[in-house]
């Protein structure tokens, strides 16, 4: 189990969240995802063309912080929630100290519940290269309900769906915001939630540009130069 002042500067930590969510520009209700602090898009990904870095500097800079916002449905609630999950690889330090995290918050329900990444029950020593997270949200997945009234730091995702049934899912992210040494680097490619996976692919003319072509070292490239992959994207793929 996590010591008390662990569990202490989680607790901290996840306080501080709630800033993070609040200033980040969020994708809202419907699909897709949008990136919030300095998080940033990287070539390649995991077997992919290109993946997120989340990066954060909480032990010399708070202010350094980076997270991804995932679009909800309107009709989703707790109690159909059942899956997450995600691809990374920490290229500086490891997880550790709450970091990274997926938050879940609810409508009519104060606070945020936090899905830590890692090893439980401490979810520090997270291993180099990429790695899946396994399925976070299984009815035994332990999850961190102690920001919302009558939760726990150990709260098993079926109680938490008991307890809090029928609450509709207004906002999924997950954050990097602290590390364990310093500052944190880890890359995030293949996010699965309740089924939809975010690859995080180049998928318009846009990501062609400045030298963006040469990103696509798997399909639907390579490409020869920007032309081409301009091309690409304005015949919805038929120009190749």
């Amino acid at each position: 189990m996590i010591c008390k002042s662990l569990k202490a500067k989680f607790l901290g930590l996840v306080l501080g969240a709630l800033t993070v969510t609040a200033i980040s520009v969020m994708a809202g209700v419907g699909s897709g995802y949008s990136l919030f602090g300095n998080a940033t898009l990287v070539s390649p990904g995991h077997n992919s063309n290109r993946a997120v870095q989340l990066v954060s500097d909480g032990n010399a800079n708070p202010a350094i912080f980076s997270g991804i916002d995932f679009g909800v449905s309107p009709s989703l609630t707790i109690n159909n929630l059942t899956d997450m999950s995600t691809d990374y690889n920490f290229t500086a330090s490891s997880c550790g100290v709450g970091s990274p995290r997926f938050g879940i918050t609810l409508a009519g329900v104060s606070g945020t519940i936090f899905v830590y990444i890692g090893p439980p029950p401490n979810y520090t020593g997270c291993a180099p290269g990429w790695t899946n997270s396994g399925e976070l949200l299984t009815p035994a997945s332990l999850v961190d309900t102690s920001q919302l009234p009558g939760g726990t730091f150990y709260d098993p995702w079926a109680t938490a769906q008991t307890r809090y049934t029928g609450k509709q899912v207004t906002d999924i992210f997950l954050v990097s915001d602290y590390g364990p040494t310093g500052a944190q680097t880890v890359l995030i490619d293949n996010t699965s939630i309740n089924g939809t996976t975010v690859t995080y692919e180049p998928d318009n003319n846009d990501d062609c540009k400045n030298g963006g072509w040469q990103n696509f070292t798997l399909a639907p490239g390579p490409f020869t130069n920007q032309g081409q992959c301009v091309s690409h994207f304005a015949s919805n793929g038929r120009s190749n």
